[in-house]
């Protein structure tokens, strides 16, 4: 029978906590409140004793009063963790945030004094790069297809690939964003093998495009055909119809010379005839959340022009970022400057020697292990760089990758094969210092 005198009143409960901590009143009230509630409602999550409750109620108050996102060192092995923001910034992309952070000129042009278009920002280096004529920004790629498609193909048909009408992530089906944007999905082909043919033979006066969707997070291999983007294109302009093509996480340099397969080059997509190219920012090119559209500028200005813009538009900080991002690019820095492409070209023995450094001046068990890392991120599936890790064997290794996680700035590695990963290619080197002397000491 539960003893519903042992509940504490509220001004005990916060007295408590006050006495040791600072904290806003009326929040300790609030979440006292709430915790009371719930242990009142379900007795058997009430805590043993005083002093874990008003633990509980810290915990709970500190949720609300302490910031949740931090900044993390990403010792996983996946270049591109989406769960820890994917592509880390560039130093000029962090220092264009703050740049902006205050007053910017967003929408304001100095020289007249006037208004201005945001996205004029970024459309000069994005043709430049691509070789479009004309480019917009939003926040992120899904809404970049969701508005693309809204936009040019509302009420008429777009035929895809049975093989492309996928999910790209998050439960985002490329049928279902068709019907959302008032769209009429026609398939053609078959799963693994689809040709220029189908596409003709589908085309009717309701035709408005044909969407191409990269197999942007997995691959499909065997007996296999899909049409070249150029072949399409090809179609397409015969029939008066768009080509649409959604390259997922798309590139600006070629990854092939690091021993990954190819992965669709935007400038390439362009050249070879599409009339828009949807892409993310935040993968392989590097910068912020974003979906780039990048095309013809007849087809630009209808796809800005729509009311959906106004919903998906990107905000200062996204643009400032991402123009930083593309200038390293313009400027031919960008292995250098970019840390998803510094991680990509580092090659293994540059790794293998960080390793080998920190790792002398640790502790035993540690010790250095060959490993592979991972793109990630929904970019170059099944894809590995060869890389080492630091190396932990623990009898308990969960408890000692949650110590880390506890750190001041938290170190989120991998357990695996009863040890604690710290893989070097992920970290960035300027950490190398900060690694070692946070293993020294949660582990000596």
């Amino acid at each position: 029978m539960t003893d519903y005198r042992r509940l504490p009143s509220i001004e005990r409960l916060v007295a408590a906590l006050l006495a040791t901590h600072t904290a806003p009143h009326a929040v300790c009230v609030a979440q006292a409140r709430q915790l009371v509630a719930t242990w009142r409602q379900h007795p058997a999550h009430m805590p043993a004793s005083f002093s874990d409750m008003v633990n509980q109620l810290s915990v709970a108050v500190m949720q609300v009063t302490q910031p949740s996102l931090r900044r993390v060192i990403n010792a996983t092995g996946v270049l591109l963790q989406t769960n820890l923001g994917r592509a880390p910034l560039s130093s000029a992309a962090q220092h264009a945030l703050t740049e902006v952070a205050a007053s910017a000129t967003i929408e304001y042009e100095l020289e007249s004094g006037q208004r201005g278009d945001r996205h004029r920002h970024v459309t000069p280096v994005l043709t430049q790069l691509t070789g479009a004529d004309s480019a917009v920004v939003v926040n992120n790629n899904a809404a970049a297809i969701l508005l693309t498609l809204a936009a040019l193909t509302n009420g008429r048909e777009v035929i895809v690939s049975r093989s492309q009408a996928v999910e790209i992530g998050g439960g985002f089906r490329i049928p279902d964003v068709l019907k959302q944007s008032g769209a009429i999905l026609v398939e053609v082909g078959t799963t693994n093998r689809t040709y220029v043919r189908d596409y003709a033979e589908a085309i009717t006066p309701r035709t408005a495009a044909i969407l191409c969707v990269h197999h942007s997070n997995f691959r499909i291999q065997g007996f296999t055909h899909e049409p070249q983007v150029a072949e399409l294109a090809a179609l397409a302009q015969t029939h008066h119809i768009l080509l649409i093509d959604n390259v997922g996480s798309g590139s600006l340099l070629d990854v092939t010379p690091y021993g990954l397969l190819a992965e669709p080059l935007i400038q390439a997509r362009i050249q070879a005839g599409a009339d828009v190219v949807c892409f993310s920012g935040d993968k392989l090119i590097g910068g912020p959340q974003a979906g780039i559209i990048v095309g013809r500028r007849n087809v630009i200005q209808t796809i800005a022009r729509h009311p959906l813009m106004r919903a998906v538009r990107p905000d200062k900080l996204t643009l400032a970022a991402l123009h930083a991002t593309l200038l390293s690019y313009v400027n031919e820095t960008a292995l250098n400057d970019i840390p998803v492409w510094r991680m990509i070209s580092m090659p293994a023995a540059t790794v293998a020697a960080r390793a080998a450094h920190i790792a002398a001046q640790l502790p035993a068990p540690w010790h250095v292990r060959p490993t592979h890392s991972t793109i990630g991120g929904g970019a170059l599936p099944g894809e590995l760089l060869p890389s080492w890790a630091l190396v932990c064997p623990h009898t308990h290794p969960d408890h000692l990758a949650a110590t880390f996680r506890r750190h001041h700035i938290p170190i989120i590695g991998r357990v695996q094969a009863d040890a604690v990963w710290f893989d070097m290619r992920t970290i960035s080197p300027s950490d190398d210092t900060f690694i070692r002397d946070a293993i020294i000491q949660l582990t000596s």
